[in-house]
């Protein structure tokens, strides 16, 4: 019974630390991290394409608010299309310096257990079809689309 009354109490413990971290961001957002909060929003929401394919059929359906594109891409007819698709249907693009971080906010690696990623998988293209929740960091990524 004292074991189990035990367990009660470090959940109850626990749940207060999360809480705390989650609201713990109260100054203005970069663009990196207010976009990497966007990405993780659409991730739970199931709002993100993420690939080549996926973000090819976003984009031509008009379903996408935002494409965030990786710098380092080799092919470049995968960035002429992808370039082409957003300014045809004026949506807006933002681009990113690696693909493993990209891959990283997207959702495509694996969580050890002590919350570092493992497994990493690049990713050149995302979509971002549904925000999920509004955010700090929606509001910092739709001023500087107003500013730009």
């Amino acid at each position: 019974m004292s074991d189990a009354g035990g367990d009660d109490i470090q959940i109850e413990a626990a749940a207060p630390e999360v809480e705390v971290t989650a609201e713990a961001p109260k100054g203005k957002l970069s663009l990196e991290d207010a976009l990497q909060q966007v990405l993780k929003n659409a991730l739970v929401h199931d709002g993100l394409a993420r690939g080549l394919r996926e973000c090819a059929k976003a984009l031509d359906r008009k379903q996408a608010h935002l494409c965030v594109l990786v710098e380092t891409c080799t092919e470049a007819e995968y960035t002429k299309l992808i370039t082409a698709l957003c300014a045809e249907h004026k949506i807006h693009l933002i681009t990113v310096g690696d693909a493993k971080v990209l891959g990283t906010w997207a959702g495509l690696c694996k969580i050890d257990r002590e919350g570092n990623p493992r497994k990493i998988v690049g990713c050149s293209c995302v979509v971002v079809k549904e925000y999920g929740q509004e955010s700090e960091g929606m509001h910092v990524l739709l001023d500087y689309f107003k500013t730009r």
